[in-house]
């Protein structure tokens, strides 16, 4: 007894492939991955464009909204109150010879005592490096950091700080 066979144009579910009509199914296979790049690139784009949306209205990179303008304090310089030069301990047997000027506001409760300034600067310098101290980022950066020290002591009465003498030896 023979059973009668049905010779189908598709593959069966679960039917191993023919090696005969092999080559046809993987054209399909390779005209959806054509048709799907398109897509691919478009949804990326998307994505790029949405994070970007994001960054610039609610996220680091927004700006105040229409009406609402960023407030920013004025404030009024008062004058430069110039303090001593003070000699300071370097590592490796230097000095470095300090002169602080500390800028005020205009509505500044007169003279400031500089020993606080003074203070705060002997414990930022002591111990670097006159290598150190020849870059001018870290001059910089010490400056800064200067100030973050003394705003606390002076109750946000100094308002810059400049260097009016600074030589290592």
């Amino acid at each position: 007894m023979s059973e009668p066979r049905v010779i189908a144009p598709k593959a069966k579910i679960g039917a191993r492939p023919n090696p005969v009509t092999a080559p046809e199914a993987e054209a399909p296979a390779a005209e959806s991955s054509k048709r799907r790049l398109p897509s691919l690139i478009i949804g990326a784009v998307l994505l790029v464009a949405a994070v970007g949306a994001y960054w610039f209205l609610m996220g680091p990179g927004a700006t105040p909204a229409d009406g609402a303008e960023a407030e920013v304090e004025e404030v009024e310089l008062g004058p430069v109150q110039t303090l001593e030069s003070v000699s300071i301990n370097l590592a490796g047997g230097h000095y470095l010879r300090l002169g602080l000027g500390l800028q005020t506001g205009a509505s500044g409760h007169g003279e400031l005592d500089g020993a606080v300034a003074l203070d705060a600067a002997i414990g930022l310098f002591s111990g670097k490096t006159k290598e150190e101290l020849a870059d001018p980022e870290v001059r910089e950066t010490l400056k800064h950091e200067l100030l973050e020290a003394i705003e606390e002591p002076y109750h946000g009465e100094v308002l810059g700080v400049y260097y009016t003498d600074f030589v290592t030896q």
